[in-house]
């Protein structure tokens, strides 16, 4: 038997709920526990963001190698230096800030799979971010923004937190 205000698992004899303090008349409510969007959502969110860091990583990887083999010798090979002489630190930049998106991405997804506290308001600035990020990541953030942005949200997720063990 399950409470049917939090969904907490009750005993027969039950007058209160342990967890939301609930009151029992006339005898316990069976009834399945609350259905909850994080709850079902929040392992395929962390995979997804693991997944999309992945592909971030493969990208920024193949951009840092066409940067530091290609566009080095691309003002040498055309003739006109300067024309041409800004590509290569470019690049490098981009493929720089395109690494540090898919870290985020790691982290985001490994903090979700852990249930780490402080996951949720990462993932949600990285949704926002990647609305931009067609296809995939424009995807992923209105799937994030959908399971983690509204305010109950917020509370299921602080029930599913892992809780740091005391010594």
């Amino acid at each position: 038997m399950f409470c049917d205000r939090c969904g907490a698992a009750l005993q027969s004899d039950q007058r209160f709920c342990g967890r939301c303090g609930k009151e029992f008349l006339g005898g316990t409510i069976v009834a399945f526990p609350r259905r909850s969007r994080v709850r079902e959502h929040i392992r395929l969110l962390g995979i997804l963001w693991l997944a999309l860091g992945a592909l971030n990583a493969v990208g920024a990887l193949i951009l840092l190698v066409l940067a530091n083999t290609l566009f080095l010798h691309l003002p040498r090979m055309t003739g006109d230096p300067a024309a041409t002489a800004w590509l290569h630190p470019f690049l490098g930049a981009v493929a720089i800030v395109i690494g540090i998106k898919a870290a985020a991405g790691f982290l985001a997804g490994w903090g979700l799979l852990q249930r780490e506290s402080w996951a949720r308001m990462l993932a949600l600035v990285l949704a926002f971010l990647s609305l931009f990020n067609v296809p995939f990541g424009t995807a992923l953030g209105i799937y994030t923004l959908w399971v983690l942005l509204p305010a109950e949200s917020d509370a299921d997720y602080q029930e599913h937190i892992r809780i740091p063990r005391a010594a």
